[in-house]
């Protein structure tokens, strides 16, 4: 048996094929219209698997986009296909860091994957991966250099956490001979420390449990510099999937398939 699962995001779309023990997947840019982008994943992860529609299933859709899959068997909050990936990859994972472009969410799980519990910060760029692709692009950095300019630097702190305000911020650290990398690590710091606190009120000291596991996904979980403030600024240890963004669209797919 096949199942597919499909996770329209803000930024990136993300489907996956399961077969019950081994999965394939692709990411591609959202860009404007997830109604597409959805159609599209589908057909590249169909096409990647050698496998035709009527082959598949079932197919759970997620993410801010899954209003716009009719093909979706059913469609699944984020949160709750997040949590059940994460325990896919992670049996002993109590605990769900998930840092995306538009949002950022805190999940505390139970043995079977489900949610227990959850902080969202869906309200404001700060602790997204906006905040830090506005600083980064004020800078002249792309995302995928982040971790190569920053080793290393010590980082400078940053007042603001306003992403707008946070722009003005950087600029003016510039002007005042900083440099790039000082000033991209004091960003990634602050995110680091916003979601450190974030965590600490949904997860107390479960984390200090070595039978438990927290976990780092989304896009930013790609950043190792960001995973290691993290742990710095939280005291856990932090597991990171090999491919932290798809772990929604992974969830959906082993909840299509249960």
């Amino acid at each position: 048996m096949y199942t597919a699962g499909i996770d329209v995001g803000s930024v990136s779309t993300k489907a996956v094929i399961f077969d019950g023990s081994n999965y394939k997947y692709i990411i591609m840019p959202t860009g404007f219209s997830p109604k597409v982008a959805g159609e599209q994943a589908l057909e590249q992860i169909l096409d990647r698997a050698s496998l035709t529609l009527e082959q598949i299933d079932r197919i759970v859709g997620t993410g801010y986009g899954r209003v716009h899959m009719p093909y979706a068997t059913k469609t699944v909050n984020e949160l709750t296909c997040h949590a059940k990936g994460a325990n896919y990859l992670f049996p002993n994972a109590r605990g769900v860091i998930d840092v995306g472009g538009q949002d950022s969410k805190v999940m505390l799980l139970d043995g079977a994957g489900k949610v227990k519990d959850f902080l969202l910060n869906d309200k404001c760029a700060a602790g997204t991966g906006r905040f830090l692709q506005v600083t980064s692009q004020a800078l002249g950095v792309e995302l995928d250099e982040i971790d190569a300019i920053t080793a290393g630097q010590a980082p400078i702190d940053i007042g603001s956490m306003c992403a707008v305000f946070a722009e003005t911020e950087v600029l003016n650290l510039i002007v005042q001979g900083k440099e790039r990398g000082e000033v991209l690590a004091g960003v990634l710091k602050s995110i680091a420390i916003r979601m450190a606190a974030m965590s600490a009120k949904l997860f107390g000291d479960f984390a200090q449990d070595e039978s438990s596991q927290v976990i780092f996904t989304g896009g930013l979980a790609r950043s190792k510099a960001l995973r290691q403030m993290l742990e710095q600024y939280s005291g856990w240890k932090i597991e990171t999937p090999e491919q932290p963004q798809i772990i929604g669209a992974l969830g959906a797919a082993v909840i299509a398939y249960q």
